[in-house]
Protein backbone atom coordinates (compact mmCIF):
# COMPACT_ATOMS: atom_id res chain seq x y z
CA UNK A 1 0.00 0.00 0.00
CA UNK A 2 1.12 3.46 -0.78
CA UNK A 3 0.63 6.26 1.10
CA UNK A 4 1.68 9.98 0.23
CA UNK A 5 2.15 12.98 2.37
CA UNK A 6 1.93 16.51 0.81
CA UNK A 7 4.37 18.74 1.10
CA UNK A 8 3.53 21.83 2.67
CA UNK A 9 3.10 24.23 -0.82
CA UNK A 10 1.69 21.42 -2.28
CA UNK A 11 -0.86 21.39 -0.13
CA UNK A 12 -1.69 24.83 -0.21
CA UNK A 13 -1.77 24.80 -4.15
CA UNK A 14 -4.12 21.86 -3.98
CA UNK A 15 -6.14 23.41 -1.20
CA UNK A 16 -6.30 27.04 -3.52
CA UNK A 17 -7.62 25.33 -6.40
CA UNK A 18 -10.11 23.06 -4.97
CA UNK A 19 -11.31 25.79 -3.18
CA UNK A 20 -11.57 27.95 -6.40
CA UNK A 21 -13.60 25.29 -8.42
CA UNK A 22 -16.14 23.76 -5.29
CA UNK A 23 -15.86 26.69 -2.78
CA UNK A 24 -17.38 25.78 0.74
CA UNK A 25 -21.27 23.60 0.35
CA UNK A 26 -23.99 25.71 1.81
CA UNK A 27 -25.46 22.30 2.37
CA UNK A 28 -22.46 21.21 4.64
CA UNK A 29 -22.52 25.19 6.32
CA UNK A 30 -26.32 24.27 7.14
CA UNK A 31 -25.76 20.69 8.14
CA UNK A 32 -22.34 21.33 10.25
CA UNK A 33 -21.82 25.44 10.54
CA UNK A 34 -17.65 26.23 9.33
CA UNK A 35 -14.63 25.59 10.96
CA UNK A 36 -14.29 29.61 11.19
CA UNK A 37 -17.71 29.29 13.52
CA UNK A 38 -16.21 26.88 15.71
CA UNK A 39 -13.23 29.00 16.56
CA UNK A 40 -15.58 32.14 16.97
CA UNK A 41 -17.60 29.76 19.60
CA UNK A 42 -14.39 29.54 21.64
CA UNK A 43 -13.48 32.52 21.38
CA UNK A 44 -16.93 34.10 22.28
CA UNK A 45 -16.67 31.89 25.20
CA UNK A 46 -13.61 33.02 26.15
CA UNK A 47 -14.91 37.01 26.03
CA UNK A 48 -17.84 35.70 28.42
CA UNK A 49 -15.51 34.12 31.33
CA UNK A 50 -11.92 36.22 30.37
CA UNK A 51 -13.77 39.82 29.94
CA UNK A 52 -15.95 40.90 32.58
CA UNK A 53 -16.41 44.41 33.28
CA UNK A 54 -15.83 43.83 36.91
CA UNK A 55 -12.33 42.81 35.67
CA UNK A 56 -9.37 45.60 36.05
CA UNK A 57 -7.27 46.11 32.90
CA UNK A 58 -4.38 43.62 33.66
CA UNK A 59 -6.80 41.11 34.27
CA UNK A 60 -8.56 41.46 31.16
CA UNK A 61 -5.32 42.04 29.55
CA UNK A 62 -4.09 38.57 30.37
CA UNK A 63 -7.15 36.67 30.05
CA UNK A 64 -6.69 37.98 26.07
CA UNK A 65 -3.30 36.63 26.15
CA UNK A 66 -4.24 33.27 27.83
CA UNK A 67 -7.33 32.94 24.82
CA UNK A 68 -5.15 33.37 22.19
CA UNK A 69 -2.67 30.98 23.90
CA UNK A 70 -5.19 28.62 23.58
CA UNK A 71 -6.66 28.68 20.25
CA UNK A 72 -3.18 28.54 19.08
CA UNK A 73 -1.93 25.72 21.06
CA UNK A 74 -5.45 24.10 20.52
CA UNK A 75 -5.06 24.98 16.34
CA UNK A 76 -1.40 23.63 16.17
CA UNK A 77 -2.30 20.28 18.19
CA UNK A 78 -5.56 19.72 15.89
CA UNK A 79 -3.59 20.45 12.75
CA UNK A 80 -1.08 18.37 13.80
CA UNK A 81 -2.69 15.47 14.80
CA UNK A 82 -5.39 15.62 11.23
CA UNK A 83 -2.20 15.54 9.25
CA UNK A 84 -0.93 12.77 11.00
CA UNK A 85 -3.90 10.77 10.73
CA UNK A 86 -4.40 11.17 6.99
CA UNK A 87 -0.95 11.27 6.17
CA UNK A 88 -1.27 7.10 7.50
CA UNK A 89 -4.16 6.69 4.79
CA UNK A 90 -4.11 5.80 1.58
CA UNK A 91 -5.32 8.76 -0.39
CA UNK A 92 -5.78 10.48 3.43
CA UNK A 93 -4.20 13.87 1.21
CA UNK A 94 -7.35 14.70 -0.05
CA UNK A 95 -9.06 14.77 3.46
CA UNK A 96 -6.22 17.36 4.19
CA UNK A 97 -6.44 19.15 1.10
CA UNK A 98 -10.25 19.40 1.12
CA UNK A 99 -9.62 20.39 4.96
CA UNK A 100 -7.51 23.12 3.82
CA UNK A 101 -9.49 24.31 1.41
CA UNK A 102 -12.17 25.41 4.07
CA UNK A 103 -9.74 28.23 5.66
CA UNK A 104 -9.32 30.30 2.29
CA UNK A 105 -12.28 32.19 0.89
CA UNK A 106 -11.43 32.76 -2.92
CA UNK A 107 -14.25 32.02 -4.56
CA UNK A 108 -16.79 33.48 -2.03
CA UNK A 109 -14.97 36.70 -1.82
CA UNK A 110 -15.39 37.29 -5.48
CA UNK A 111 -18.59 36.18 -5.14
CA UNK A 112 -20.02 38.60 -2.36
CA UNK A 113 -17.51 41.85 -3.99
CA UNK A 114 -19.75 40.71 -7.56
CA UNK A 115 -23.13 41.02 -5.38
CA UNK A 116 -21.88 44.42 -4.92
CA UNK A 117 -21.75 45.55 -8.39
CA UNK A 118 -24.62 43.67 -9.50
CA UNK A 119 -27.07 45.21 -6.57
CA UNK A 120 -25.90 48.50 -7.96
CA UNK A 121 -26.77 48.08 -11.68
CA UNK A 122 -30.08 46.59 -10.18
CA UNK A 123 -31.22 47.95 -7.66
CA UNK A 124 -28.95 51.41 -7.44
CA UNK A 125 -27.89 52.59 -4.66
CA UNK A 126 -30.33 50.92 -2.00
CA UNK A 127 -29.38 47.72 -2.89
CA UNK A 128 -25.49 48.72 -3.48
CA UNK A 129 -26.04 49.63 0.42
CA UNK A 130 -27.46 46.19 1.26
CA UNK A 131 -25.16 44.38 -0.69
CA UNK A 132 -22.26 46.08 0.76
CA UNK A 133 -23.21 45.80 4.52
CA UNK A 134 -22.38 42.10 4.50
CA UNK A 135 -18.89 42.54 3.79
CA UNK A 136 -17.59 45.85 5.77
CA UNK A 137 -18.46 47.58 9.18
CA UNK A 138 -18.76 51.16 8.61
CA UNK A 139 -22.21 52.27 8.38
CA UNK A 140 -23.83 52.29 4.59
CA UNK A 141 -26.53 54.26 4.84
CA UNK A 142 -23.92 57.62 4.80
CA UNK A 143 -22.33 55.92 1.62
CA UNK A 144 -23.27 56.93 -2.07
CA UNK A 145 -23.07 54.92 -4.88
CA UNK A 146 -18.71 55.62 -5.14
CA UNK A 147 -18.66 55.05 -1.53
CA UNK A 148 -20.17 51.42 -1.98
CA UNK A 149 -17.81 51.17 -4.60
CA UNK A 150 -14.80 52.12 -3.07
CA UNK A 151 -15.69 50.41 -0.01
CA UNK A 152 -15.96 46.54 -1.48
CA UNK A 153 -13.22 47.15 -3.60
CA UNK A 154 -11.14 48.15 -0.28
CA UNK A 155 -12.91 44.85 1.06
CA UNK A 156 -11.87 43.32 -2.03
CA UNK A 157 -8.14 43.88 -1.48
CA UNK A 158 -7.89 43.51 1.83
CA UNK A 159 -10.18 40.39 2.18
CA UNK A 160 -7.47 39.01 -0.59
CA UNK A 161 -4.36 40.01 1.75
CA UNK A 162 -6.60 37.74 5.23
CA UNK A 163 -8.58 35.48 3.44
CA UNK A 164 -6.33 33.95 1.23
CA UNK A 165 -2.54 35.21 0.70
CA UNK A 166 -1.72 34.65 4.35
CA UNK A 167 -3.45 31.44 5.35
CA UNK A 168 -1.84 30.16 1.79
CA UNK A 169 1.35 31.57 3.03
CA UNK A 170 1.73 29.84 6.79
CA UNK A 171 0.18 26.68 4.74
CA UNK A 172 2.70 26.99 2.23
CA UNK A 173 5.22 27.41 5.24
CA UNK A 174 4.09 24.97 7.98
CA UNK A 175 1.10 23.12 6.36
CA UNK A 176 -2.02 22.23 8.07
CA UNK A 177 -1.19 23.08 11.50
CA UNK A 178 0.07 26.73 10.49
CA UNK A 179 -2.84 27.12 8.65
CA UNK A 180 -5.76 26.77 11.25
CA UNK A 181 -3.65 29.11 13.85
CA UNK A 182 -3.38 31.16 11.52
CA UNK A 183 -7.36 31.21 11.05
CA UNK A 184 -7.65 30.83 14.85
CA UNK A 185 -5.18 34.39 15.41
CA UNK A 186 -7.11 36.12 12.34
CA UNK A 187 -10.60 35.18 14.13
CA UNK A 188 -9.74 36.22 17.42
CA UNK A 189 -8.73 39.45 15.77
CA UNK A 190 -11.82 40.01 13.90
CA UNK A 191 -13.77 39.43 16.90
CA UNK A 192 -11.72 40.89 20.13
CA UNK A 193 -9.35 42.97 18.64
CA UNK A 194 -11.05 46.53 18.60
CA UNK A 195 -9.75 49.56 19.92
CA UNK A 196 -13.16 50.49 21.89
CA UNK A 197 -13.76 50.03 26.14
CA UNK A 198 -14.69 46.34 25.81
CA UNK A 199 -11.71 45.40 23.89
CA UNK A 200 -8.74 47.69 24.10
CA UNK A 201 -7.16 45.55 26.96
CA UNK A 202 -8.54 42.14 26.51
CA UNK A 203 -8.12 42.12 22.46
CA UNK A 204 -5.24 43.72 22.12
CA UNK A 205 -2.77 40.13 22.13
CA UNK A 206 -4.79 39.15 19.17
CA UNK A 207 -4.21 42.25 18.01
CA UNK A 208 -1.23 42.40 17.86
CA UNK A 209 -0.44 38.85 17.05
CA UNK A 210 -2.47 39.38 13.62
CA UNK A 211 -0.41 42.01 12.87
CA UNK A 212 2.63 39.97 13.30
CA UNK A 213 1.26 37.36 11.51
CA UNK A 214 -0.06 39.41 8.21
CA UNK A 215 3.60 41.55 8.26
CA UNK A 216 4.75 39.50 5.29
CA UNK A 217 1.55 37.97 3.27
CA UNK A 218 -0.22 41.95 3.36
CA UNK A 219 3.24 42.65 1.29
CA UNK A 220 3.31 39.55 -0.85
CA UNK A 221 -0.35 40.33 -1.19
CA UNK A 222 0.40 43.90 -2.72
CA UNK A 223 3.04 42.86 -4.93
CA UNK A 224 1.08 39.83 -6.54
CA UNK A 225 -1.83 42.77 -6.96
CA UNK A 226 0.54 45.21 -8.29
CA UNK A 227 1.94 43.28 -11.19
CA UNK A 228 -1.49 42.11 -11.54
CA UNK A 229 -2.14 45.58 -13.30
CA UNK A 230 -4.11 46.27 -16.56
CA UNK A 231 -2.97 47.54 -18.70
CA UNK A 232 0.28 46.46 -17.90
CA UNK A 233 1.55 50.01 -18.07
CA UNK A 234 0.14 50.69 -14.64
CA UNK A 235 2.25 48.34 -12.91
CA UNK A 236 4.76 51.06 -12.28
CA UNK A 237 2.61 53.36 -10.85
CA UNK A 238 0.91 50.82 -9.01
CA UNK A 239 4.21 49.81 -7.30
CA UNK A 240 4.89 53.55 -6.42
CA UNK A 241 1.63 54.08 -4.95
CA UNK A 242 1.82 50.85 -2.69
CA UNK A 243 5.41 51.90 -1.37
CA UNK A 244 4.14 55.31 -1.09
CA UNK A 245 0.78 55.32 0.60
CA UNK A 246 0.72 51.82 2.73
CA UNK A 247 2.52 53.36 5.63
CA UNK A 248 -0.76 56.40 6.02
CA UNK A 249 -2.76 53.55 6.48
CA UNK A 250 -4.29 53.35 9.57
CA UNK A 251 -3.50 48.88 9.76
CA UNK A 252 -0.21 48.43 9.58
CA UNK A 253 -1.00 45.70 6.98
CA UNK A 254 -4.47 46.90 4.68
CA UNK A 255 -2.51 49.53 3.55
CA UNK A 256 -0.38 47.69 1.13
CA UNK A 257 -3.09 45.88 -0.81
CA UNK A 258 -5.52 48.23 -0.90
CA UNK A 259 -2.77 51.67 -1.99
CA UNK A 260 -1.93 49.09 -4.44
CA UNK A 261 -5.07 48.19 -6.03
CA UNK A 262 -5.39 51.97 -6.01
CA UNK A 263 -2.66 52.36 -8.39
CA UNK A 264 -3.38 49.25 -10.72
CA UNK A 265 -6.82 50.82 -10.81
CA UNK A 266 -5.57 54.45 -10.90
CA UNK A 267 -8.29 55.37 -8.47
CA UNK A 268 -8.04 56.85 -5.01
CA UNK A 269 -9.41 54.36 -1.77
CA UNK A 270 -9.93 55.46 1.46
CA UNK A 271 -10.68 58.57 2.28
CA UNK A 272 -13.05 59.41 5.96
CA UNK A 273 -15.14 56.69 6.57
CA UNK A 274 -18.17 56.18 9.46
CA UNK A 275 -18.21 52.68 11.48
CA UNK A 276 -21.60 53.19 12.98
CA UNK A 277 -21.32 56.32 15.53
CA UNK A 278 -17.31 56.37 15.29
CA UNK A 279 -15.62 58.85 12.45
CA UNK A 280 -12.55 58.02 10.77
CA UNK A 281 -10.59 60.58 9.08
CA UNK A 282 -8.62 57.68 7.10
CA UNK A 283 -5.46 59.06 4.30
CA UNK A 284 -6.69 58.80 0.77
CA UNK A 285 -4.60 56.04 -1.08
CA UNK A 286 -3.53 56.69 -4.88
CA UNK A 287 -4.10 59.79 -6.90
CA UNK A 288 -6.98 58.99 -9.27
CA UNK A 289 -11.09 59.66 -9.14
CA UNK A 290 -12.88 58.69 -6.29
CA UNK A 291 -15.78 58.75 -8.00
CA UNK A 292 -16.02 55.07 -8.89
CA UNK A 293 -18.82 52.52 -9.90
CA UNK A 294 -19.62 49.04 -10.66
CA UNK A 295 -17.57 49.10 -13.05
CA UNK A 296 -14.71 50.01 -11.14
CA UNK A 297 -15.34 46.98 -9.25
CA UNK A 298 -15.67 45.07 -11.91
CA UNK A 299 -11.93 45.78 -12.77
CA UNK A 300 -11.01 44.98 -9.49
CA UNK A 301 -12.27 41.63 -9.99
CA UNK A 302 -10.20 41.17 -12.90
CA UNK A 303 -6.96 42.06 -11.24
CA UNK A 304 -8.41 40.28 -8.57
CA UNK A 305 -8.60 37.07 -11.08
CA UNK A 306 -5.51 37.78 -12.65
CA UNK A 307 -3.45 37.62 -9.08
CA UNK A 308 -5.51 34.39 -8.25
CA UNK A 309 -3.53 32.75 -10.94
CA UNK A 310 0.00 34.39 -10.48
CA UNK A 311 -0.54 33.43 -6.59
CA UNK A 312 -1.04 29.51 -8.04
CA UNK A 313 1.90 30.03 -10.37
CA UNK A 314 4.10 31.01 -7.63
CA UNK A 315 3.01 27.87 -5.45
CA UNK A 316 2.93 26.07 -7.79
CA UNK A 317 7.41 26.43 -8.18
CA UNK A 318 7.53 26.31 -4.75
CA UNK A 319 5.98 23.53 -4.58
CA UNK A 320 8.17 21.91 -7.73
CA UNK A 321 11.49 23.35 -5.87
CA UNK A 322 10.83 21.71 -2.36
CA UNK A 323 9.15 18.34 -3.91
CA UNK A 324 5.45 17.50 -4.09
CA UNK A 325 5.66 15.14 -1.29
CA UNK A 326 7.13 14.86 2.01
Amino acid sequence: MIVLSLAAPSLALLALVAESLFGYPQVLFRAIGHPVTWMGRVIAAGDVFLNRESMGDGKRFAGGCGLVVLLVALSVIAGHALHLFLSSLPFGWVGEVLIASTLIASRSLADHIRDVAHALDKDGIAGGRIAVSRIVGRNPAELDEHGVSRAAIESLAENYSDGIVAPLFWCAVTGLPGLIAYKAINTADSMIGHRNARYEYFGKAAARLDDLANLIPARVCGCLVAVSAQPTRRIGKAFSIMFRDAGQHVSPNAGWPEAAMAGALDVRLGGPRSYGAVQTDGAWLGDGAADLTSLDIRKALLIYKRSLVLLALLLALLAVSTGVTA
